[in-house]
């Protein structure tokens, strides 16, 4: 029902209204003439209340001041992320005309090249044929298409040399 702050807020609160109204009875009391020993008791109470509102309020604003922190820490490292997201993004598209030209270079056609996408994503014949409403049998004789065009032996060696500058 109340979030945390809440809380804190009706408990200081709590804490003032305690410390006002003892202060009004001490004050009462030491008027009336009451011993030493119930003043005392009373003035504890509300040294006691100061303290922990102090106490409470030094706290809340230190985390405040925390979680201020945290957010601007985090708003930077969004921003941060963002733009290395974009620099990600901009470096795949760059690649992506990269292979798409290497793929012209080598002359495939149309569904050469999708199949040869397809094997660089990772996708088996099987779910190459699946994906592309054709027979396993036809994605096999294009990969082989491609692997002669390319002058590459099989699916691992062309993956390979698109991936080969990356890992050095």
């Amino acid at each position: 029902m109340f979030n945390l702050r809440h809380k804190e807020l009706i408990f200081v609160l709590l804490l003032v209204f305690i410390a006002a109204m003892t202060t009004t009875d001490l004050i009462a009391d030491y008027y009336e003439g009451s011993d030493t020993w119930h003043l005392l008791v009373e003035a504890a109470v509300v040294i006691f209340s100061v303290f922990a509102i102090t106490y409470l309020l030094r706290e809340y604003i230190q985390r405040q001041r925390e979680l201020d922190k945290l957010k601007h820490q985090l708003q930077q490292t969004n921003a941060n992320l963002s733009a290395s997201n974009e620099r990600l993004s901009q470096a795949g598209k760059a690649y992506q005309a990269v292979i798409q030209q290497q793929f012209a270079d080598w002359q495939l056609t149309p569904s050469e090249k999708e199949v040869a996408s397809l094997l660089l994503k990772g996708l088996s014949f099987e779910e190459i044929a699946k994906v592309r409403s054709t027979k396993e049998k036809t994605v096999r004789q294009q990969a082989t298409a491609l692997y002669r065009k390319s002058g590459l032996n099989g699916r691992h060696e062309f993956a390979a040399w698109f991936f080969e500058d990356f890992l050095q």
